[in-house]
């Protein structure tokens, strides 16, 4: 039996190669490691099908998350909402440096925090954001390394993290109680990467940012802006606070009626049309990635491959693990992405579970150090959106990722001591 799952495993991860190899993308050699996985097995040909359309529809759910959550945050764009946004905030504060940063931080995380994919804080907000950061005298590598940090913590914040979302899935442990955990751990992580790579510079010129920065269509205002997430919210809170007499109504329909807020206060007349196409383009390859990654896992887990991974985790001493979190978490998603999550979340978090440990924090902590991957080679999917977006023309590790390197040290650090002492933590799980 081990023997049998070891030579599927080697199977998969020898195509999974050379596929990579000769530059495949990083979706089809998921599937190409699938399909081979399956054939190794000795799945029959009538089987396969089944088993590729099973494992595509896995996350299903997920996709439809982001998918709305996207479409409402670039409506809101599209509306001039973002854009407003930033301007009151350095109309009003831009003679406080301290506040001018923190209210930044807080409109780089709200994104990911909404849609669970770091790439879309960078491209709604990242540019934005960047030309107030530049006027402020900050650095363009630092500028970058902002961003990119920023947007990695937003998909780690609450309330969807997808990484947290699919190792629960995994493991049947429901995706409750994590609000607060990730929230403290992202916000944290997000502040120490604004403040020390942003502190130091000027005051902006203010009427020089203003030119720079789009400039809102006439009518709109602030509470017209603040009324889809007050909508939002409201219906989140009601869903908690009254479970018994308010219907279960998704995050996809809450993102869903947020949006048609958006265009109800919107002043001008959106091309929602366009605006949904452009969505669906920008995510194809997010909504790639999940399709294939619940293909692999299905094939995993029907030729055991999975449970090998699994077992050889949990053979593991628990001071190693707790050890080489801060390497192997960040460099598995630079390599697989979200598979991480089912991958190696699943074994991990039920294996902290079997020690003693408070699972919620413990996937808050890991889930916080995954996004950092995200600038790392073979994929360097947020961190090269970064660098596009910003017209960065530095060298991408030399200097790029050379900046970015004490903050996430900072958070990786800060995720391994939610796992040890989870315990002690628990008191943030409501």
């Amino acid at each position: 039996m081990y023997a049998h799952a070891g030579i599927v495993l080697a199977v998969m991860v020898a195509v999974f190669l050379l596929a990579r190899r000769v530059r495949v993308t990083i979706e089809l050699a998921m599937f190409a490691a699938a399909v081979a996985g399956l054939l190794a097995h000795g799945t029959g040909y009538a089987e396969i099908p089944r088993h590729l359309v099973d494992g595509a529809f896995t996350y299903f759910d997920v996709t439809l998350i982001f998918i709305t959550a996207t479409l409402f945050m670039n409506l809101l764009k599209e509306a001039g909402g973002v854009a407003y946004i930033i301007r009151a905030i350095l109309r009003r504060f831009h003679r406080q440096r301290t506040l001018t940063l923190v209210l930044l931080t807080l409109i780089l995380l709200v994104p990911g925090a909404l849609t669970g994919a770091g790439s879309v804080t960078v491209l709604i907000v990242g540019g934005l954001v960047g030309t107030v950061l530049t006027y402020m005298g900050v650095p363009q590598t630092n500028v970058v390394a902002i961003v990119f940090l920023c947007a990695a913590m937003s998909a780690a914040a609450p309330p969807v993290n997808l990484w947290a979302m699919m190792t629960a899935a995994g493991s049947n442990m429901p995706y409750v109680g994590f609000f607060l955990p990730l929230a403290v751990i992202t916000l944290a992580g997000a502040l120490f990467s604004m403040f020390y790579l942003g502190w130091r510079g000027s005051p902006p010129d203010l009427a020089r940012v203003m030119r720079e920065l789009p400039e809102p269509p006439p009518g709109l205002t602030g509470w017209k802006v603040a009324a889809p997430f007050v909508v939002l919210l409201a219906l989140i809170a009601a869903g908690r606070l009254w479970p018994w007499a308010v219907p279960v109504l998704g995050l996809p329909l809450l993102f869903m009626i947020s949006a048609a807020m958006v265009l109800l206060i919107s002043p001008i007349r959106l091309p929602v049309v366009a605006v949904t196409s452009r969505t669906i383009e920008g995510l194809l390859p997010l909504i790639g990635v999940m399709i294939v990654v619940g293909i692999l896992v299905q094939s995993m887990a029907l030729t055991g491959a999975r449970g090998l991974i699994s077992l050889s985790v949990v053979l593991l001493p628990l001071a190693v693990i707790y050890g080489l979190l801060f390497l192997i978490l960040p460099f598995s998603e630079g390599l697989l992405q979200y598979a991480v999550g089912p991958l190696l979340g699943v074994p991990l978090i039920l294996l902290f579970n079997m020690k003693g440990l408070n699972p919620i924090i413990a996937l808050a902590g890991m889930a916080t150090m995954w996004p950092i991957g995200d600038m790392l080679p073979p994929t360097t999917v947020v961190g090269r959106a970064a660098v596009m977006v910003l017209r960065y023309e530095g060298a991408y590790y030399r200097e790029f990722v050379r900046a970015t390197l004490v903050p996430a040290l900072v958070i990786l650090a800060l995720g391994t001591a939610y796992v040890v002492f989870s315990r002690q933590l628990a008191f943030l799980v409501w």
